[in-house]
């Protein structure tokens, strides 16, 4: 059970009668409940609005509104696609929804801004440059955020690794040389992948040094990492928006080949000249002439 749910279970038996209907509401249908207004939760449980406002302070929140974001943050990772598509009937019903999604991911990259370490931004991107090899771990619904920083980190290293697999043993197959001056750059949003833990439990074992790119620090690859790097998932209805990750990930690339410009520049220099000489892209003067 998540956190905020096992909060309530564990202060249940000092509840006021209209506060314990208030959670067994809340625990019963959490995935409701967590995108209703107070006044709402009011109305399925035949309680004032005013009583569920105290129902949230008395939680340790200084109104309904933080209460709610911390549920909603709390129980993601535990929806089912069903309970989703549920959720999204709730939030998006008689809304623009083009611009209610892209409201969102605007307002998710600025919290991700707002809130990550740049600490372990930078130890990160410091990492990967000093790293003997780069393991890419993501599965799911993050694999092409992985395909993603694969593609432009491979142009710059030569010794980048993307770990694809449907199954957990593909996975240690690939990841079993893993030693003490690699990295596993791993990640995960909800709904979390166990065989990515497991996967990066194994790449802890052997000593290597782990970036963990995921949406909060209760996530449960967070622990395992040297380096966490956060960004705001919003669930938009039976997936996850990944703008913000996708925004991170294009920082962290950026700001490790910084350090080696020189060498990016040499590299895309001859680049250039294989991708003219093989006729690779549309060229300026192509479309010109047509």
């Amino acid at each position: 059970m998540s956190k905020l749910l096992s909060q309530i279970e564990n202060i249940y038996p000092t509840l006021s009668k209209s506060h314990k209907k208030i959670a067994d509401f809340i625990l019963n249908n959490y995935e409701k409940a967590a995108y209703y207004t107070a006044a709402r939760l009011g109305l399925e449980t035949d309680i004032s609005e005013s009583t569920v406002v105290r129902f949230a302070t008395q939680l340790g929140f200084d109104g309904y509104p933080e209460f709610q974001d911390a549920l909603q943050e709390d129980i993601k990772g535990k929806l089912t696609t069903l309970q989703r598509m549920e959720v999204a009937s709730l939030k998006l019903v008689d809304e623009d929804v083009l611009d209610k999604v892209m409201r969102n991911d605007r307002a998710s990259i600025k919290e991700t801004l707002e809130n990550i370490s740049r600490e372990d931004f930078m130890g990160a991107a410091a990492a990967l440059n000093t790293a003997d090899k780069i393991y890419i771990l993501g599965v799911r619904s993050s694999a092409p955020l992985a395909n993603f920083i694969y593609f432009y980190l491979k142009m710059i290293y030569d010794n980048v690794v993307l770990i694809t697999s449907a199954s957990s043993s593909e996975e240690f197959e690939q990841i079993f040389k893993i030693k003490k001056n690699d990295i596993c750059l791993a990640i995960s949003f909800p709904r979390y992948s166990k065989q990515v833990v497991k996967t990066l439990e194994y790449a802890k074992e052997k000593g290597a040094k782990i970036i963990a790119i995921t949406d909060s620090t209760s996530s449960p690859i967070a622990p395992l990492a040297n380096y966490t790097l956060t960004a705001k998932s919003n669930m938009a209805s039976f997936m996850d928006s990944l703008v913000a990750p996708l925004s991170l990930i294009n920082a962290l690339i950026v700001e490790a080949t910084m350090e080696k410009r020189d060498e990016v520049l040499d590299t895309f220099f001859e680049l250039e000249s294989v991708w003219d000489k093989y006729d690779v892209y549309e060229k300026s003067e192509d479309i010109i002439n047509e």
